[in-house]
């Protein structure tokens, strides 16, 4: 049975190769011209590297086969094909993505390949079995003729909900790593418990996402030197898929009967509360505007924060905050044996509430919208001005590709000259 030690060296290996590899990944799209150029939805003012997918899969596939050979895990990897499946759909999904940055390949041709994955999943047995839901005490048994399909939605959701969770530096990257801990220990402590089988192959999976999210982050954050792009963002997407599903599919029941989160599939969505939020919400509002899925808009979470006056690396960190959040809440009975205290919670919630508000910037803004501009008798967030913080964030920052506080800034310049021209205009009058 591999040991809690033996996981964190695989985590670490994904974390050490990913971190070494991706510069050379960005080194070497520069020289074939694969590069994310400026444009008007972005905010960084250099091409910058967006095959950043290529270093995270480099340092999955360096742990898995690290963990292959080294004897660890040998449960997990004789006679059983589901190690090989996930490393199939992984290579299939992470190629369709790389087409995407490289060359741009249609909606439908993404789904296709992720269509793929699934059911390279689905061949080699990586799905699950059953399920629980709250409240409920019997077990839900999947029909075989269903298990494609379940496979390939539950894929197709993770990896769309990642993907679109992906538009700040660092901010898709941060969330899956912390989801993926958290559900590492979740995995590591249903095993400790022999409430899931040992030649499950989901605690692996989850420890090597969180390792390469890790080593990827420093290269990553605002200001970012290198994007994941579909590549990364659909492998990652795959990895919490192949994890929660195998774990939260298979897992028996863990808690007292009185706590409703006995059902472990319920685990994962909670987890991941954030990215799967933000893609109801967003399929929710194209789907009310008449729009396709696949359609940008500057709806999503770390718009309407930036909209609020937060800054771009305050909102990925209010975002993180989330997501920790609600690791901590899932997996505090788990590894605490009780139900949870709700008001340390309910105390956390508020505060981070409270600080997404009431910050400083927000009020300024806030006093901006009200306050008429001078001359014009337009709100002063008309002019698109921004709070310094903000100001700051958007000199430095390498890798927002919404449009949202690039309209801002260059509004701002331009009210900016305008008001020169006006004091000059107004000198020479006098």
């Amino acid at each position: 049975m591999p040991t809690l030690a033996s996981y964190l060296l695989m985590g670490a290996v994904a974390a050490v190769v990913t971190f070494a590899v991706t510069p050379l990944v960005g080194a070497f799209a520069r020289r074939r011209g694969w590069v994310y150029l400026p444009n008007d939805r972005t905010v960084h003012d250099v091409a910058l590297p967006d095959i950043g997918g290529l270093g995270l899969y480099v340092g999955f596939v360096a742990a898995f086969i690290t963990a292959w050979i080294s004897g660890a895990f040998d449960v997990i990897f004789e006679s059983n094909s589901e190690p090989w499946g996930v490393l199939i759909a992984a290579t299939i999904i992470f190629v369709v993505g790389l087409l995407d940055d490289v060359r741009d390949i249609s909606p439908p041709a993404k789904v296709f390949g992720t269509l793929l994955a699934g059911l390279a999943l689905w061949r080699f047995g990586v799905t699950m079995f059953e399920f629980r839901l709250p409240f409920y005490e019997g077990v839900i048994l999947i029909d075989q003729s269903l298990l494609p399909l379940i496979t390939v939605l539950w894929l197709l959701g993770m990896s769309q909900a990642i993907n679109l969770i992906d538009g700040l530096d660092g901010l898709a990257a941060g969330i899956v790593g912390i989801g993926a801990i958290s559900f590492f220990l979740y995995a590591e402590r249903l095993s400790a418990r022999d409430l899931l089988d040992t030649v499950n192959v989901g605690p692996l999976v989850a420890v090597i996402a969180a390792g390469v999210c890790v080593g990827f982050l420093p290269h990553n954050f605002n200001p970012a030197r290198i994007f994941m792009g579909d590549g990364g963002a659909l492998l990652l997407g795959l990895l919490m898929a192949v994890s929660t599903s195998v774990v939260g599919g298979r897992a028996e029941p863990s808690i007292g009967r009185t706590y409703f989160f006995l059902a472990p599939l319920a685990i994962p969505l909670l987890v991941l509360g954030v990215p799967i939020f933000d893609t109801l919400f967003a399929v929710f509002r194209r789907a009310r505007s008449r729009q396709g899925l696949a359609s940008a808009d500057k709806g999503h979470l770390h718009h309407r924060l930036m909209e609020m006056g937060h800054g771009h690396r305050r909102s990925v960190v209010i975002l993180w905050s989330w997501t920790a959040l609600l690791s901590g809440f899932v997996l505090y009975p788990t590894l605490s044996d009780e139900n949870p205290a709700y008001l340390p919670f309910g105390i956390a919630v508020l505060g981070i509430v409270l600080y997404t508000v009431l910050h400083p910037s927000v009020r300024a803004r806030r006093r901006e919208n009200e306050m008429p501009d001078r001359g014009t008798g337009r709100p002063a967030a008309a002019t698109g001005r921004l709070d310094a913080d903000a100001d700051a964030d958007a000199d430095t920052d390498g890798g927002d590709r919404s449009s949202d506080r690039t309209e801002q800034r260059l509004v701002s310049e331009i009210d900016g000259e305008q008001l020169t021209l006006d004091i000059e205009d107004v000198s020479a009058e006098t």
